[in-house]
């Protein structure tokens, strides 16, 4: 994966995200707040190990990992999840998170000028875009 990955990325705009969110069983009241607060991402690498950094204004998410190791991550919402990210093409990161029966799949593609991360759960669909920040 190309350094220039690792960087700060601003919040542009989300698609999907509410119904992605009701499929993880997250409150209504839940998905407002997440919907008004326009996360921010940082990602950054130090020898194999990356760091994924979610900036909300009331709360940071982080995770941090090795490309290919499964790892438990604990969402904003209190589950404990397997994950496992891998490479994909160029500057694609390729997680997929295993909670239960249930599989999701995050992709965070910087192969064009701005960061596009995709989130699936079975048919249901999110997006975010992000500009990156120089």
């Amino acid at each position: 994966m190309a350094e220039n990955f690792t960087k700060t990325y601003t919040f542009k705009s989300s698609e999907n995200v509410d119904a992605f969110l009701k499929e993880l069983g997250v409150p209504d009241d839940k998905i407002a707040q997440y919907q008004s607060a326009k996360p921010n991402l940082e990602i950054s690498k130090q020898g194999d190990n990356y760091t994924i950094k979610t900036v909300m204004p009331d709360r940071t998410h982080e995770i941090s990992f090795e490309l290919g190791k499964e790892f438990e991550e604990k969402r904003p919402n209190g589950t404990t999840v397997k994950s496992t990210v891998v490479k994909g093409e160029g500057r694609q990161l390729i997680q997929t998170q295993k909670d239960g029966d249930k599989v999701i799949t995050i992709v965070r593609d910087g192969n064009g000028p701005e960061l596009i991360t995709t989130a699936t759960i079975g048919s249901i669909q999110a997006k975010w875009v992000y500009t990156k920040d120089e």
